[in-house]
């Protein structure tokens, strides 16, 4: 075992005595090591249920011959940093995610991981974490939030930041968006509907990397509870198996958790946090794979933000394995698991409960995939869409730009009513180092949706968008503004036109002219200058 390292000979009586001062024993020291990676917090309610998880994986591993300890990573919420500088930190969380658990495994020679996490960035920086160490690891993740409820409706945050379009649309009042307020999160977990969140928990348990039926249990259910016990025991049985990440995390795993992706309209966000992944594994996960499968795989399950069903609906139709029971011709049904079983062993006896929330391929919501990558003269590297959660009426727009070089110009202009019917908002220098850190949108692409407009306005971006954004919103747009990418130079008025269908993004002008104003172009100032987001941004002007 790794942890021999540190506690065998002579050599290591030091380390048995610090050890001892831990208050373990000789045999505690003899057995395995297993490090649980826990982001619990008091700020962010994905999150404070966290510590309730962790007793139930150590007091499994603890019954499977293991000694648990535990450590802390942060955690950022982003509906809380959401329309602000605190958003440029969100993505960049991610990194520092997976460094801080590669540091805690490698320094203390641990056997294995338990990685208990919820919420956007901190389940793909646990697993890049995990397929970075390659030693035996498993996730669980905290589970998702109850839905509120608005006398018969079924609400969440997303309604909340909605209901701030409405107001200024004079469809709500302030008094009905204080009460919506005060129900739309009724508790603790991962926002309600197939946000990113949610979307990682599922692609966790698709990649094989958490048990059956963990992604769908809602956080205060005693599901998760004896998931998470089973959990502990199960990288018990992992690491004196040596079944390591690196035989779970193949080629095969990321083409099932993609085409699971696609199946339930997921964030736009998986796109980032599953390439990033399969970097860590080795493995090329271009943007063109992600298209190429959401032309083969329908989309089965209508769910909140662009459909009528939630978390909890989607577990008592069956969860994931019923879902990929459904997707079975479509997927490697003999990718491993930390099941120690393999995918088709995993969904043998899954039975899909509710066929409304998960569709039979013959009767899909859609014939395609929740994501398209589109390219054209405004993206030539690609941009992403949730097609999924666009009006039919808006899969192909024509329209003139209104451009903005920040997310707080054009949510300002939004709301000053500057953007009409027709137009093409565009938000740029808001990519990975223009930002610096790829924010969220949500506050503008919410605020459209509330005022209405989400039927007749497209938004383009180099930034990103919340699993919560419906309607026409392309992000990821590359090369970015700040990389000298075509949107650097679209200006006021120009026709942008939008085609789903043909996974086109374009502007109406002449390469020529394209090329004359990038050479014309001149780089800005970097926002930040100090601090982390540096690392991201490009190098300060002389």
């Amino acid at each position: 075992m790794r942890s021999d390292t540190i506690k065998k000979g002579i050599d290591r009586a030091p380390h048995r005595a610090l050890l001892k001062a831990l208050g373990l024993t000789d045999e505690d020291i003899a057995k395995p090591f297993i490090g649980i990676a826990n982001s619990y917090t008091t700020i962010v309610p994905g999150h404070i249920h966290l510590n309730e998880i962790v007793a139930a994986v150590k007091a499994g591993i603890e019954a499977a011959g293991g000694t648990p300890f535990e450590f802390n990573t942060i955690a950022v919420c982003d509906g809380l940093a959401m329309g602000h500088e605190g958003m440029r930190y969100s993505l960049p969380s991610r990194e520092l995610i997976a460094d801080s658990i590669e540091i805690m495994a490698q320094a203390h020679r641990l056997d294995g991981l338990v990685l208990v996490s919820n919420c956007d960035k901190v389940t793909p920086g646990m697993l890049m974490a995990a397929i970075r160490l390659d030693i035996p690891a498993i996730s669980v993740t905290g589970g998702a939030m109850e839905s509120g409820r608005l006398n018969t409706e079924k609400v969440g945050v997303n309604s909340v930041f909605e209901g701030m379009g409405r107001v200024l649309a004079n469809k709500m009042t302030t008094e009905e968006l204080a009460h919506l307020e005060n129900v739309a999160c009724p508790g603790c977990g991962s926002c309600n509907g197939m946000f990113t969140a949610n979307t990682m928990a599922c692609l966790t348990e698709a990649l094989g990397m958490s048990l059956p039926y963990c992604a769908t249990a809602l956080a205060t259910s005693a599901a998760k509870l004896r998931i998470a016990k089973e959990t502990g025991k199960k990288i018990v049985d992992l690491v004196c198996n040596s079944v390591k990440p690196s035989q779970i995390l193949t080629r095969e795993a990321f083409e099932n958790a993609i085409t699971v992706d696609m199946a339930l309209g997921g964030s736009t966000n998986s796109v980032l946090h599953l390439s990033a992944i399969a970097k860590e594994a080795g493995i090329a996960l271009p943007m063109n794979v992600f298209d190429a499968i959401s032309r083969r795989v329908p989309h089965l399950c209508n769910m909140v933000p662009s459909g009528p069903y939630d978390m909890e609906d989607l577990d008592m139709a069956g969860g994931l394995p019923a879902l990929m029971k459904e997707l079975e011709p479509l997927l490697h049904g003999d990718a491993l698991t930390v099941a120690c079983r393999t995918v088709s062993e995993n969904i043998k006896d899954a039975v899909v409960l509710n066929s409304d929330v998960i569709r039979p391929l013959a009767k899909p919501v859609h014939a395609g995939g929740g994501i398209a990558i589109l390219t054209g003269n405004l993206a030539p590297k690609g941009a992403v869409v949730k097609t999924v959660a666009v009006s039919p009426n808006m899969l192909q727009h024509r329209g003139p730009a209104k451009v903005f070089d920040s997310e707080q110009e054009a949510a300002a202009a939004i709301r000053a009513r500057e953007v009409q019917a027709g137009d093409v908002v565009v938000i740029r220098y808001e990519g990975p180092k223009g930002g610096p850190g790829m924010p969220e949108m949500l506050i503008p692409t919410a605020t459209i949706a509330g005022m209405g407009l989400s039927e007749s306005v497209a938004l383009i971006t180099d930034g990103r968008f919340s699993g919560a954004t419906r309607g026409p919103c392309i992000g990821h747009v590359a090369p970015e503004a700040a990389e000298a990418g075509p949107i650097a130079v679209v200006k006021q008025g120009d026709i942008i036109v939008v085609d789903i269908p043909n996974r086109a993004l374009n502007v109406e002008l002449s390469d020529e002219e394209i090329r004359k104003r990038l050479a014309a172009w001149k780089p800005k100032p970097p926002r930040i200058t100090k601090g982390i987001l540096t690392r991201y941004s490009p190098t300060p002007m002389e």
